[in-house]
């Protein structure tokens, strides 16, 4: 037989949580009714701080809700009452929601009734700061005390609280003269009041009444606060089925860090996340709008291996971009750069001279630059093999960086020379699924390199031959457009084979290049493209395809 019972929700039996559905697993017949309860829960309900919203004045938006939220956990940060303990129990439970990162370490902080009764005419005061408990009257809960605006009386039974939440479990089994008290009293801010209803009926039915996204926000803060993970789990499960915004994915990943890190709403920030980064794909269509994202933002966009952009150049001058923007100061700025942005940037996959500008840019500790520049040569030299066994021990890593993005621009090895003659090497790999998408008239660019100063890029086709009766594979070199300048240039076209999996030159050539101009071959290796596609051509090596350029500087 199924029952109702998760005991702290260990994925709530399998998410059991969403079961109601069956008979003999819902209690909420027995919710506030006094044959099936064993205590009375007095709810006393003071007044909200100024300009927070009671249930009376509900938040009708989710951006309504957020300001509401924030303006009431910088208000109660103040309040440095939270746990209040008369000759009947007391439980203040409008204590300071955890924010930016900072969870509760002291247990002092937990809205906890395990507390030694103190003489009746003193009040004990446990500071959020976890101080020692003083034994003078505060004025503070004295006024608490004395604007109670009603009281609010349920019926409970202590099994069915105690089996979902670790905060009435300790509450009804501590051992002391309290847990023995038939009567418990909460004391909350009006606009609680509605929320802590909907999660006591949760706790006995496994379902809510309301499925609005600012109602579902506010049981989730309040399941989090009584530590009611099938609950937190279920708000979690139904503002995923609601339509997603920007705005609420950016709520959604800008709740309490207590609420952030629990297992029952990861579902829910994974999906912000995933609505993020999928909104703001292509970077360049939105730069506005992604340059004002806040913190949380920026990351879930930015942790994207679909990110469509140039580079990962383009990736870290936006990244700079931001910080300079939201951080001003130098301090605060290296610090975000160096604790959450600088993880998200794919330093292997820049090119040498932007990792030569990373050395000497000041918004990065020096240390933290050399680092980074030293790990993304270290993995350039290594072999193809080894770049790919990296990557897939990331895989499900937060901090992707030798994941290969899917660049407009595709990633380019480069060995330069100076001596007898400026001379380069130019490697482009291009996986077979990429060739297969460039079918019947597509094109990939490869990221820029330089030779003498000039900027030049390779291009790889899918064309018409000279005849134009069949379609080919094409490989083209052009130099970035810069004036009027002429640059006359030697240059190689190669491409590893089988069997032997060595480079063999296909064409050579010299062209002199000015600003614009592009000169390759329509048809590389001579034949159709079904040929050059097929399961057993000669041109593609586990699956990819290997082509070198050379260029040298003509005397």
């Amino acid at each position: 037989m199924r029952v109702n019972v998760d005991l702290f929700d260990p994925q709530s039996n399998m998410d059991s949580d969403f079961s109601s559905g069956l008979p003999d697993s819902d209690f909420g017949f027995a919710f506030n009714d006094s044959n099936f309860s064993d205590r009375v829960l007095r709810i006393e309900i003071i007044p909200d701080l100024p300009d927070s919203k009671s249930d009376g004045d509900a938040c009708s938006s989710i951006a309504d809700w957020a300001r509401n939220r924030k303006r009431r956990r910088e208000e109660i940060k103040k309040d440095t009452v939270d746990v209040l303990v008369q000759r009947e129990q007391i439980l203040q439970c409008n204590m300071p929601d955890t924010e930016d990162g900072v969870a509760y370490e002291n247990q002092d902080d937990e809205p906890d009734a395990m507390v030694e009764e103190p003489p009746a005419d003193v009040g004990l005061n446990l500071n959020q700061c976890g101080e020692e408990a003083t034994g003078s009257i505060d004025p503070a809960w004295s006024m608490d005390l004395s604007t109670v605006l009603r009281v609010k009386t349920v019926h409970i039974s202590s099994p069915i609280l105690a089996a979902k939440s670790p905060f009435f479990y300790k509450l009804f089994s501590n051992g002391m003269r309290e847990s023995e008290q038939r009567y418990v009293t909460l004391q909350i801010h009006a606009s609680e009041e509605a929320a802590l209803m909907e999660l006591l009926n949760f706790m006995y039915s496994s379902t809510l009444s309301t499925t609005t996204p600012t109602a579902l926000l506010d049981v989730l803060m309040a399941a989090d606060k009584f530590e009611v993970a099938s609950c937190m789990r279920y708000c979690s499960r139904l503002l995923r089925n609601l339509p997603m915004t920007c705005e609420s994915a950016l709520l959604y990943l800008d709740l309490p860090s207590s609420v952030l890190m629990a297992d029952a709403v990861q579902p829910l920030t994974d999906a912000a996340k995933q609505f993020l980064a999928a909104r703001y794909k292509d970077i360049s269509k939105f730069q506005e709008e992604v340059l004002n994202l806040p913190l949380a933002g920026i990351e879930a966009v930015l942790a994207s291996d679909d990110l469509q952009i140039a580079s990962e150049d383009a990736v870290y001058d936006f990244a700079l971009k931001w910080a300079r923007t939201h951080y001003p100061k130098l301090e605060e700025r290296r610090e975000i750069l160096g604790s959450r942005l600088g993880r998200l940037i794919r330093f292997p996959y820049m090119t040498c001279r932007k990792l030569k500008k990373v050395l000497t840019c000041n918004d990065f500790d020096p240390e933290l630059a050399s680092k980074v520049v030293l790990e993304s040569l270290f993995f350039k030299a290594e072999t193809p093999y080894r770049q790919r066994a990296l990557a897939a021990e990331e895989a499900n890593s937060t901090y992707r960086r030798f994941v290969e993005r899917a660049y407009k621009y595709r990633p380019v090895k480069v060995v330069e020379f100076e001596l007898p003659r400026q001379q380069c090497v130019v490697y482009l790999d291009l996986k077979r699924e990429e060739c297969a998408h460039l079918f019947p008239a597509g094109r990939i660019y490869s990221q820029a390199f330089h030779l003498g100063g000039q900027g030049f890029f390779l291009s790889a086709h899918c064309n018409m031959d000279q005849q134009s009766s069949f379609h080919c594979f094409g490989l083209f070199l052009g130099m970035q457009e810069k004036g009027s300048v002429s640059f006359a240039v030697d240059y190689e076209f190669a491409a590893r084979i089988k069997p032997t999996e060595e480079y063999v030159s296909k064409y050579k050539g010299n062209y002199t290049f000015t600003g614009g101009k592009a000169v390759g071959y329509r048809n590389l290796f001579g034949i159709p493209w079904t040929a050059f596609m097929a399961d057993d051509s000669i041109y593609f090596i586990n699956g990819n395809l290997h082509l070198r350029a050379e260029l040298t500087i003509r005397q």
